[in-house]
């Protein structure tokens, strides 16, 4: 696609009128000045998706239509060819095949790119196909990426051995927390990425992320950062990061019911990975269907609603289980070692996330304290997977970090028995917080406290 007009895929104008070969420059201006424009000092989320333009549906409805075609006809010949060349595109609401750009999903695009204060986004079809689309379009064969020590499983196991052995791209693993150690493993001329998550998965690490990436473009680094632990709460775009990506399916959603992913970034990035010869989104196909989009687009605008009770619960909880002697690592805790770290950089009153860990040092002390909470208290249930207005708990070291060997969850700080919790809003508080301690009680067990 081509790079001029890069503004227009985020904020395009409507159905185009009349013959498709007309210049229509004039017009795509006219209507671009239109749109409110962002705050001089953004600091809200939720006032830069206000701000977003509102997309009304096609006779006139508060919400949009759903554009379910696969494909899009031409009233010209000539057009045809002038699309595939990337003289026509979405920037001018010319559409080819929605592998490529589809008008829901440029929709959505549009609100993630205003949730993260990027200038362009596009969803894919799952928080993976993000990730590996950035990094395949960001590095070459012979690649070399930075990364921190401490992620998701699903994402350690892409850099460890996917990409490695499919793509000759090399990963150095780091402890993000130790500048010295990241600013060394970066190599100028050679790294291409530094990756790191923002709260990490599932030990809650907080990166300094605008340390991080003075220190990365210092060297020419791209800086990525995975956020789907903290929606609303950081803006790692708005903080030095080159490029965020999301898992959806989580804190977005909302409702467990959607796979999801996001690229938030630079027009040009977008661009080049819906490019026809070389892009990875396009290439590779990790297609949202537009239905999909749509049903997400309409649960954004209560985003920022549920994650301020989400924090607030997690907070509570995490205040009550450490007062309880348990072994509680949550960001909002003033013992947390990036507490005030996460107090600089955090969007007023949103809080320090939905998900808190406990950690009970052994897998059966897990396993039988997740057994009370699910079977006997109804507190939550035993589930991977985050954001969902219940409770989900999972014992991170034999599930979701599993990809992760025994040596590598120690570097990461996963104790074999550390349960994570993400946790819900459903109920009231004082009703989960009665679940829980009933729970604990059942267990009997002296050695579960400090």
């Amino acid at each position: 696609m081509a790079d001029t007009k890069t503004h227009g895929f985020v904020l395009s104008g409507k159905k185009r009128a009349g013959a498709d070969d007309f210049d229509g420059d004039d017009y795509f201006v006219a209507k671009k000045s239109l749109l409110p424009p962002l705050a001089p000092s953004w600091e809200d989320p939720a006032a830069a998706l206000a701000n977003a333009r509102h997309e009304f549906g096609e006779h006139g409805g508060v919400n949009m239509s759903i554009e379910a075609s696969a494909t899009f006809t031409v009233m010209e010949p000539e057009t045809m060819r002038r699309m595939f060349s990337g003289e026509l595109g979405p920037d001018r609401d010319f559409f080819i095949y929605s592998r490529h750009f589809n008008p829901t999903v440029l929709n959505l695009g549009r609100q993630m790119a205003a949730l993260e204060g990027t200038e362009a986004a596009y969803c894919t079809s799952s928080g993976m196909s993000a990730i590996s689309s950035v990094l395949l379009q960001l590095c070459s064969s012979g690649g070399h990426v930075v990364a921190s020590q401490k992620l998701y499983g699903g994402t350690h196991a892409l850099l460890t051995h996917f990409l490695r052995r499919a793509c000759n791209i090399t990963t150095s693993f780091v402890d993000i927390t130790d500048h010295a150690a990241v600013k060394n493993a970066m190599v100028e001329g050679k790294t291409n990425v530094l990756y790191f998550e923002a709260i990490s998965n599932p030990t809650l690490t907080v990166a300094d992320i605008p340390a991080l990436s003075r220190m990365a473009h210092d060297k020419g680094v791209n800086v990525v950062v995975d956020n789907t632990f903290a929606p609303m709460v950081l803006s790692p775009a708005r903080l030095g990061a080159d490029v965020v990506v999301h898992s959806i399916s989580k804190f977005i959603s909302g409702g467990a019911d959607i796979i999801a992913g996001a690229v938030c970034g630079p027009a040009s990035l977008v661009n080049s990975m819906m490019d026809l010869h070389q892009g990875t989104l396009m290439l590779l196909g990790p297609t949202m269907n537009a239905k999909v989009a749509f049903e997400l687009s309409e649960r954004i605008p209560h985003l920022g609603l549920r994650m301020k009770e989400h924090c607030r619960r997690a907070l509570e909880y995490a205040t009550r289980m450490k007062k309880l002697g348990l072994k509680v690592i949550y960001p909002g805790l003033e013992d947390h070692p990036q507490h005030e770290l996460v107090k600089s950089m955090a969007n007023k009153d949103y809080g320090f996330g939905g998900i808190l860990s406990v950690d009970l040092g052994t897998e059966e002390k897990a396993n039988r304290l997740m057994n009370h909470l699910q079977n006997s208290t109804q507190f939550g249930f035993m589930a991977v997977s985050l954001g969902y207005y219940e409770t989900l708990m999972s014992c991170s070291g034999s599930s979701t970090s599993s990809e992760l060997s025994a040596e590598e969850q120690e570097l990461a700080g996963i104790s074999p028995g550390l349960v994570r919790m993400s946790v819900g809003y459903i109920g009231t508080l004082e009703q989960r917080w009665s679940q829980f301690e009933k729970a604990l009680s059942r267990m009997q067990d002296s050695s579960l406290f400090k």
